[in-house]
């Protein structure tokens, strides 16, 4: 069977690529497709990440397994079908760590047939900026007051710091 996907590129303007796929790719495969199809070279390090409906990020699956022994998840050991079962499915993309372009996968549709060689690019849509937009990382407030930079703790001189106590 065949999957199509469509890969959402987080930016203001709407680009996005619907791609079919063979059902047995691996997600390194899909990693070098969804480069490509946006005009990136795939040379960069990358990461899919779970995700629910509300595109919660979960469980990273790296393109390398960088455990010792070998047993952690990576791209080459997982295969489409094996995460995305059922459309509506979606997964998380970053691509580039310095720049972190982020997509946004969804399973549209699966393909009881295709006469398509795969994988093909069925729709291409916007222009890839030039550059990724900033991110901005907002922890969560955890309500605890760690501000080591308060009056009570103020020190003008290193020498102010009684190193006796530790």
């Amino acid at each position: 069977m065949a999957y199509k996907i469509r890969v959402i590129l987080d930016v203001d303007e709407d680009v996005f690529r619907d791609i079919e796929v063979d059902e047995t790719l691996n997600l390194e495969e899909l990693h070098f497709t969804i480069a490509k199809s946006f005009g990136f070279k795939g040379q960069e390090m990358a990461a899919f990440y779970g995700t629910d409906d509300n595109w919660e990020q979960g469980e990273e699956i790296p393109l390398f397994d960088m455990s010792e022994d070998g047993s952690a998840l990576s791209m080459q050991k997982i295969s489409i079908k094996d995460i995305l079962r059922v459309e509506g499915n979606k997964l998380i993309y970053v691509y580039d760590f310095f720049s972190m372009w982020t997509f946004f996968i969804e399973l549209t549709e699966v393909l009881k047939t295709t006469k398509k060689e795969l994988p093909y690019l069925a729709l291409s849509f916007g222009n890839v900026p030039d550059e990724a937009p900033k991110k901005e990382f907002i922890g969560e407030d955890s309500g605890n007051d760690f501000d080591i930079f308060n009056d009570e703790n103020n020190f003008d001189s290193i020498d102010d710091i009684d190193l006796d106590n530790y």
